[in-house]
């Protein structure tokens, strides 16, 4: 998935008690021969290997920036994910993978708390880290970016004038912003906002899981771009 997602492979490590050279070349093809490739034996894979269980294959890659600059979004009506100061390498993993299944056009992150290559990020996002638009700064900078282009800042929030998320319109250009369960987004953001929404409850709670409410509202927005 890294490399279907346009990043540069540098080097592979791999323990051919688990995986034969002839493996990766059915796989990678002619990219394993402008790649560095190093056999290891199984102590030395064990002692670099992340977690047990693996596939016997370890690999470098380039990153790729994540300034704002480096966004490519559609003309017409783009949907993005914003995420303020999420922390849990688990819960940043299951928002890739939902603006993935999505098919948002862009997943930025606002003040982030952890380096978006955390190796249980890439676990946790089952690859989705790398097939994603991805893009981090801070909550100023990103406010600036998304009302240069003209992008209307939808903030889930329990702010007073809050209204269904089932009432918004999401087919116009969108940024859907979340924050932390425990906290929520920063007042500038909800001040910011074109419009501040809320996931009507049935029940006594009232926040869920960031990443559980980011896919409501993402697959809202969907379900209403597809029934226009």
């Amino acid at each position: 998935m890294a490399i279907q997602g346009g990043y540069q492979l540098k080097t592979i490590v791999f323990n051919p008690t688990i995986v034969s050279y002839n493996h990766l070349l059915d796989r990678l093809g002619k990219i394993i021969f402008d790649t560095e490739i190093i056999e290891v034996t199984n102590l030395v894979y064990n002692k670099i290997a992340y977690r047990e269980g693996t596939e016997g294959v370890i690999a470098i890659f380039n990153t790729k920036t994540t300034s704002l600059s480096s966004l490519v979004l559609p003309p017409n009506n783009p949907l993005i994910m914003v995420a303020e100061a999420p922390e849990k390498p688990g819960n940043i993993g299951a928002l890739f993978r939902t603006a993935d299944a999505a098919g948002a056009d862009a997943m930025i992150i606002a003040n982030p708390n952890t380096d978006i290559y955390n190796p249980n990020i890439i676990r946790s996002s089952i690859g989705c880290v790398f097939t994603n638009q991805i893009a981090s700064a801070s909550t100023s900078e990103i406010i600036t970016y998304l009302k240069q282009n003209k992008i209307n800042i939808i903030c889930a929030s329990l702010a007073s004038d809050s209204k269904s998320c089932y009432a918004m319109d999401f087919r116009k250009a969108t940024a859907l912003v979340v924050g932390t369960e425990s906290t929520g987004l920063s007042e500038e953001w909800t001040t910011s906002s074109d419009h501040n929404i809320i996931i009507p409850m049935r029940g006594q709670i009232d926040s869920m899981n960031v990443s559980v409410s980011a896919a409501i509202l993402l697959f809202e927005a969907v379900r209403q771009r597809l029934n226009p």
